[in-house]
């Protein structure tokens, strides 16, 4: 069978460093940090002190109270970003098969706040087990795609894929395939995210996965760097409606780039460390270029999973090497989450969003807080430190890794 075209035409984001699309890639062209000290929660006695939050965010301003304390924020967030990009998209919803309009979405955790509260709630009680009736809807992550197609009416495919830091990338991914294969005309895809909490902030401390720069938080999150100490926690959420090619091109759609390949992998390794040769992450991108039916050579701008941490960095640059060979050295490379922070199950998302606007605009962001070079890796990289830079680019890849090994990289190009 002939594998149909996909391609993007509406976009949402709700980020540490803008509560909007343009916002957001506004903050990225300047290089914003969204770090800054946790308001969410008293965090004085944890071993880190700030995070990205989303900031000057009332979900008022955006739906009914009484319906928004029936969703865990993260539910909120996706139902914001949702919004925004079928508004972006244009789609005439009344004139279209609901049933062949889906949603995929991505979330690593779900409702972590909601189980951290209603737990704390029944611990501090008499042992009688008073639970919140919307404790189970507002915890389960399946629950952000169903909000979503409830709201609207979609009928189609309905799921989130769970891969932690992976879930939105495997999220787009698999919209991509049910799109190219027919079984949908329209797929709502994302991640949202909000982890910004004692249990989120405490857990990833007792890991020693966060920073704990608690002096300089702006500064925290500073990939490839040789003083890099951990991620910096970020929340959020982004969204992307796409839309078999054909149907979109038929209704006049504006149209942001093609999605024209993906990948997926396994390290097999650790449930939280990377593979040290970088196995998997080889393999997810020769994968996605094999599907993309592209050479390494097309690829101008690699948005990296770049977390700022001691392996994971230089892992992921081993294996750029390894899949691009001398290309590596030519195009831009960068971490967005120098900037956002690391949103887990809405990375992969809201870097997407990054990739389609780089296509769009030619402009790769930067990956800021570069201080020291790490002596380990080739100074020939263009890892785009400290201001964005104007160029061509006409294909981008966004990686994303999540433990348990999981790797999903996804392909973007101008149309």
């Amino acid at each position: 069978m002939t594998l149909k075209r996909v391609v993007v035409t509406g976009i949402g984001a709700l980020t540490p460093i803008g509560n909007t699309a343009p916002e957001y890639w506004e903050g990225l062209k300047a290089g914003k940090s969204g770090a800054a000290p946790i308001t969410r929660f008293d965090a004085s006695l944890f071993k880190t002190k700030f995070a990205c939050e989303v900031k000057n965010f009332d979900i008022g301003n955006f739906m009914d109270r009484k319906e928004a304390r029936k969703m865990d924020p993260f539910a909120q967030y996706a139902m914001v970003v949702a919004d925004e990009a079928i508004k972006d998209s244009n789609l005439p919803l009344s004139e279209l098969n609901p049933h062949r309009i889906g949603v995929i979405w991505g979330s690593g955790i779900g409702g972590l706040f909601t189980f951290q509260e209603e737990v704390k709630s029944y611990a501090k009680g008499d042992g009688t087990p008073r639970f919140n009736p919307f404790f189970i809807p507002k915890m389960i992550p399946d629950l952000s795609a169903g909000h979503i197609s409830i709201k609207y009416g979609f009928r189609g495919p309905n799921f989130v894929t769970v891969s932690a830091c992976a879930s939105s990338t495997n999220a787009i991914y698999d919209a991509f395939t049910y799109l190219r294969l027919g079984k949908a005309d329209v797929i709502i895809s994302g991640g949202s995210e909000a982890a910004v909490t004692e249990a989120g902030v405490g857990g990833f401390n007792a890991m020693k996965a966060l920073s704990e720069r608690n002096d300089s938080p702006e500064t925290a999150s500073r990939p490839y760097d040789k003083d890099r100490d951990g991620f910096v926690l970020g929340e959020g959420a982004g969204a992307l409606v796409l839309e078999e090619y054909e149907h979109a091109k038929k209704r006049g759609a504006k149209i942001y780039a093609e999605v024209i390949g993906g990948g997926m992998s396994a390290d097999a390794y650790h449930i939280t460390a990377p593979h040290p040769d970088g196995a998997g992450i080889t393999q997810v991108m020769i994968n996605a270029l094999e599907d993309a039916n592209i050479k390494a050579s097309d690829v101008d701008y690699v948005n990296t999973h770049g977390t700022s941490t001691p392996l994971g960095d230089v892992g992921e640059i081993r294996a750029i090497e390894k899949v691009f060979g001398d290309h590596a050295y030519k195009m831009n490379i960068s971490s967005t989450k120098s900037m956002t922070g690391h949103l887990l199950g809405a990375a992969g998302a809201i870097e997407a969003i990054a990739c389609l606007l780089a296509l769009k605009e030619s402009v790769v962001p930067p990956t800021i807080n570069h201080f020291t070079d790490d002596e380990g890796l080739d100074k020939r990289l263009n890892l785009t430190f400290n201001a964005a830079q104007k160029r061509e680019v006409n294909v981008a890849l966004s990686n994303t890794f999540g433990f348990g090994g999981h790797n999903a990289s996804i392909i973007l190009k101008k149309i």
